[in-house]
């Protein structure tokens, strides 16, 4: 028994795809469907249906199409399929072991090169040489890096999806497409008998041209792609754990339509006052402990929502963790994470505060012994989780927007203005002020704070000052 009922081809246009499609139906047994999912047409430019099921079926219900591909085929039955396809046909077809799965790949500039010729010329196959068409084209970084942008997230959602089901594909270059024991091998794959003696020699390649006589403005491009970089060498590594939505610890207001959704380690119980306030009860009254289900209910009821949260400087905000949570030993602090950074940190504290034979010295020097620990706690190089209280604001921002992204994201230093147009957002525009001070931790920090904190804390949290903009503490 075959291991397939169909496959799928992805590419993308002027990757080569009616040539490889070409070639796979010259196998005994095996039917390419064309473009089956082209949201503006079904299979080919022309054509009214695939075996039998039309446009308006497939929009409808595309596992229609996919049915009759994997039962009406002449042999094992498959299609083309590109990023701006049904995207429905992905959740289908990507954890399906029995779709047999075929990426066909080539260099991006080449592609789009094509691209814009075949748009130029409105030539987009070529079968006699005495009617090819050609025309320099302009080369626009801009659109250019969009186009790559869509090819590479769309190869990153293949790849993942085949990782996660444990599923392999058979990968064909542009290049490979000229070879026929590659083209033998890919029916090998498919666990078709038949082989090809030669390509099918029906279609010809549109520009053979090098570059420099396609583009017109070729020494612009080159600067350009040198300005590109290619192996992503700017970015700000994260080897954070991927965090939830954490609904559970959102909060909204008794009675206004308002949803506060915390960040740990800001200023929670401030915000928390402010909201109280502007119903005027109290802080208990609000209400708490969603969950998914409740959340959606109550953004249904209260129609003109917004919800929100507050970004806090990342220096301010580790030195809120680690006083509340590490320095501390009142109930909420975390006396197995204290004792463990204190006896493998060399974190020089005692219990108690400052003044109780812990001065500001060691304070700041405890204070740097915790940050040095967040750099490698947040590179995943401890046995320590990554707690809310001290993971990048960035990362928790991008673990709540999986259930659904914050309105309006304010900023602690700005609170009071903040507060006055979330409320005009909602309606409401005398909204008390909230209190002044978010921090009770703020004097100790401004005791200790030196050039060595700024410069260790955007090593600590270098996403979240590119992120959001932050300078240097009270620069």
């Amino acid at each position: 028994m075959s291991r397939f009922d169909y496959f799928v081809v992805f590419a993308e246009m002027r990757t080569g795809s009616n040539f490889l499609e070409a070639n796979i139906n010259a196998f005994d047994g095996l039917q390419c469907h064309g473009e089956a999912f082209n949201p503006h047409f079904i299979g080919y430019p022309n054509t009214d249906d695939i075996l039998g099921v039309r446009l308006g079926l497939r929009q409808a219900d595309p596992e229609v199409l996919i049915d009759a591909i994997k039962e009406q085929s002449d042999g094992l039955g498959g299609f083309r399929f590109f990023n701006d396809h049904d995207q429905r046909v992905l959740d289908v077809v990507l954890p399906d072991p029995r779709c047999a799965k075929i990426i066909l790949t080539r260099n991006p500039v080449e592609s789009y090169v094509s691209w814009k010729i075949a748009q130029a010329t409105g030539q987009w196959k070529l079968t006699n040489v005495k009617h090819a068409k050609s025309e320099k084209v302009s080369f626009e970084p801009a659109e250019f890096e969009t186009h790559l942008a869509a090819l590479q997230a769309f190869q990153v959602r293949l790849l993942n999806a085949l990782q996660r089901s444990g599923q392999t594909a058979f990968y064909v270059a542009y290049e490979d497409l000229q070879d026929v024991d590659i083209m033998n091998g890919l029916a090998a794959f498919l666990e078709c008998d038949d082989r090809l003696e030669h390509l099918d020699k029906k279609l010809k390649k549109q520009n053979p041209a090098p570059m420099s006589d396609k583009v017109s403005n070729f020494d612009d491009m080159a600067q350009s792609l040198a300005r590109m970089d290619r192996f992503n060498l700017a970015r700000t590594p994260n080897f954070e754990p991927r965090r939830g939505p954490a609904v559970p610890t959102y909060i909204a207001c008794a009675q206004s339509p308002l949803l506060y959704m915390p960040l740990k380690s800001g200023p929670e119980l401030a915000v928390q006052n402010w909201m109280a306030a502007i119903d005027q009860v109290d802080p208990a009254d609000l209400k708490q402990g969603f969950t998914q289900k409740t959340l959606r209910q109550w953004k249904r009821k209260n129609t003109g929502h917004r919800s929100f949260a507050v970004l806090r400087h990342p220096l301010v905000r580790a030195h809120a963790a680690f006083c509340d949570r590490i320095l501390s030993t009142d109930k909420g602090s975390f006396t197995e994470i204290r004792e463990t950074l204190r006896r493998e940190f060399k974190l020089p504290y005692a219990k108690g505060k400052i003044g109780d034979g812990y001065d500001t010295a060691r304070h700041q020097e405890a204070f740097l012994g915790f940050l040095r620990f967040l750099k490698a706690n947040l590179a995943g190089q401890t046995s320590i989780r990554v707690d809310a209280n001290w993971a990048s604001q960035a990362s928790i921002l991008s673990g709540m927007s999986e259930f659904v992204a914050p309105d309006f994201i304010m900023r602690e230093e700005t609170l009071e203005r903040d507060c006055q147009i979330l409320g005009d957002m909602v309606g409401l525009p005398n909204l008390p002020k909230p209190d002044f001070e978010t921090d009770p931790h703020l004097h100790a920090l401004e005791s200790i704070h030196n050039d060595d904190l700024d410069a260790a804390i955007r090593d600590v949290y270098q996403r979240d000052f590119m992120m959001f903009g932050f300078d240097d503490w009270r620069a």
